[in-house]
């Protein structure tokens, strides 16, 4: 075999995947995921008109509405939605993709096949993935609709996609593994729905809570605060952004409206000493790289998991 017939095997290695073409062509032929599909676009329509009446009927002084309110609250309402659907229907796609082979007893057909432990687990999380994707592809034209009133830029759009699928990607590898390290597929839902709800409500919450009393039991303003101090609790909040989609995307936007860059910016702090330009990297780059280096890790362990109990 030539150096280019290798390259091109493997480039094309994902979509000859058998796991996968199973799946996908299981999971596309019948009613359901169409059905899935649209019931899941008449919810994103129904809340995209019900924020709309609610924005239009929010007025200014003049009895006016700011286009680029309406298409702001659209877009990031949207957005919402979707990252709260994601957090569901990722694990959900996942969590049984293993344990619900051994409960069919179907398992020891597949080993039957001399798969690599590799190849069943790549393939079943690529053909869950590939259906998450469609959904959130679906819905970008609605979040388009945010374009006829303005107020949100095409780079706002490629980031809410590039944090939702990262989202995804990471949920999804979460449940795989939680699928091949419980026997049963109601323990492993569980186990992946009380993580993932860690992860994006848990965490940030106790890390909030955490801030609000330090906040108010230190009881000083802001100029007060120590440079090095502030500098820490700033870097700190990129970090949580990190571990967070949900903190990631507001502060990704918040930052990118004001400092108008998407990869790097400083932030300014102001203290006793003087003010100080304090460099940042985007959050979403930190949240992006952090979420990808968990999921590999995740799909590593899961190989692994796999071949002990093929052993």
């Amino acid at each position: 075999m030539t150096e280019a017939e290798a390259l091109a095997r493997r480039r094309g290695g994902l979509f000859k995947n058998p796991v996968a073409m199973k799946e996908l062509r299981g999971r596309m032929r019948g009613a359901r995921a169409f059905a899935v599909l649209s019931v899941y676009l008449l919810l994103m329509v129904g809340f995209a008109l019900l924020l709309y009446v609610i924005s239009t009927a929010s007025q200014d002084v003049f009895g006016f509405t700011s286009g680029g309110q309406v298409g702001r609250t659209l877009f990031t309402g949207i957005v919402g939605i979707q990252l709260f659907l994601v957090t569901f229907i990722a694990p959900a796609f996942t969590a049984s993709a293993i344990s619900g082979e051994r409960e069919r007893q179907t398992y020891d057909l597949l080993k039957t096949t001399l798969l690599p432990a590799r190849t069943l687990v790549i393939g079943k999380l690529f053909s869950a993935l590939s259906y998450i994707f469609l959904l959130l592809i679906a819905a970008i034209p609605l979040q388009s609709i945010a374009f006829l009133f303005g107020g949100v830029s095409e780079i706002e759009v490629l980031l809410a996609f590039v944090i939702l699928s990262v989202t995804a990607i990471a949920l999804g590898a979460t449940g795989i593994y939680f699928s091949a390290a419980q026997n049963r597929t109601l323990s492993a839902n569980i186990t992946t729905y009380a993580v993932t709800l860690f992860i994006t409500i848990g965490l940030p919450m106790v890390i909030f809570i955490a801030i609000s009393l330090f906040v108010n039991l230190i009881g000083v303003r802001q100029a007060d605060i120590s440079a090095e101090v502030q500098i820490v609790l700033l870097y700190g909040l990129v970090a949580l952004a990190a571990t967070n989609p949900l903190m990631a995307a507001f502060l990704t936007q918040f930052w990118l409206i004001n400092k108008q860059s998407v990869f790097f910016f400083y932030e300014t702090v102001t203290s006793t000493t003087g003010i100080i330009q304090v460099p940042i990297l985007s959050p979403w780059i930190l949240f992006s790289a952090v979420y990808l280096l968990v999921a590999l890790v995740l799909v590593i362990r899961t190989v692994r998991r796999v071949r002990r109990i093929e052993a």
